[in-house]
């Protein structure tokens, strides 16, 4: 009799829980879960209110936890014990959101494995392990190419008057705000990464002017050159992608990676289908 799984593709945004019992899958969506912003009890406190009452009269027997930040041996170490204090009875397994990524995009195969969302990083997976890590720093010091980098661009050319008089009218009709408020919201008050990312909308929004494509391309091939360019391996096997901004641009990374001279693999909105595939 198979055992009673759950697994989580956790980012800072949002949280992806799929629980596996007897063939059948539930998914449950909390808001995210990033060690840098949360500590052991906010976390736990968030799960108590937001999963724990969708899985009544379940015993979780394991617990596979992909998460934002858990490459830091810390940050894992506090996550696996808030989750140990809400699955008493379970095995539980933390490892950082790009192994995640590696194993839902590769399976056991070869290849570079890149996420793009509100953060981003890549790495490359021989079909068992991760060989060669490029971290994406956070927003403040990288994420080239993220939800977050992209957004930060997008309040540059706002703040900094860059917007033609079009696009300008459309970021006024999109977004009520002005230069106190987002100050305000980036140095002072909770998860600006989230604030900045949500930004990147307005990019998807608009596609076709030139001054929004200068940005999306821009922003990912600074992705390109700072992270996969890294990677003798980027020339040999296929660089798969996840994330939301990868998904939503993704004829800009097939355009790049004709650019590079890389081939284009997979592009996911979200790992968890293969991540389910790859634990059973």
């Amino acid at each position: 009799m198979s055992k009673v799984q759950l697994i989580a593709d956790a980012g800072s945004t949002k949280v992806e829980w799929c629980l596996l019992n007897n063939g059948k899958t539930k998914t449950v969506l909390t808001s995210g879960v990033s060690p840098y912003f949360l500590n052991g009890d906010q976390i736990v406190t968030l799960l108590e209110t937001a999963l724990l009452p969708k899985l009544k009269n379940v015993v979780i027997e394991e617990v596979f936890y992909y998460g934002t930040g858990c490459l830091n041996p810390d940050n894992r170490k506090m996550v696996q014990k808030s989750l140990r204090r809400l699955f008493r009875e379970a095995k539980i397994q933390v490892w950082h959101d790009v192994e995640g990524a590696a194993r839902g995009l590769c399976g056991r195969t070869k290849g570079i494995a890149c996420i793009l969302g509100t953060g981003a990083s890549a790495c490359y997976y021989d079909g068992r392990k991760i060989q060669k890590n490029s971290p994406g720093l956070g927003y403040v010091l990288g994420d080239e190419g993220s939800g977050a980098y992209l957004g930060r661009k997008v309040i540059q050319y706002f703040l900094y008057n860059t917007f033609d008089e079009d696009l300008r009218a459309r970021f006024d009709a999109a977004y009520v705000t002005n230069a106190t408020e987002i100050l305000e919201r980036v140095y002072k008050q909770p998860l600006p990464n989230r604030y900045l990312a949500s930004f990147a909308k307005f990019l998807a929004d608009n596609r076709g002017h030139y001054m929004v494509e200068n940005i999306i391309e821009d922003g990912l091939n600074d992705f390109f050159f700072t992270h996969l360019c890294k990677f003798q391996e980027a020339w040999k096997y296929p660089i798969s992608f996840v994330g939301s901004i990868a998904f939503g641009f993704k004829d800009v990374l097939k355009e790049l990676c004709s650019s590079y001279s890389f081939e284009l693999g997979k592009v996911l909105q979200k790992p968890m289908k293969g991540l389910i595939e790859y634990h059973s």
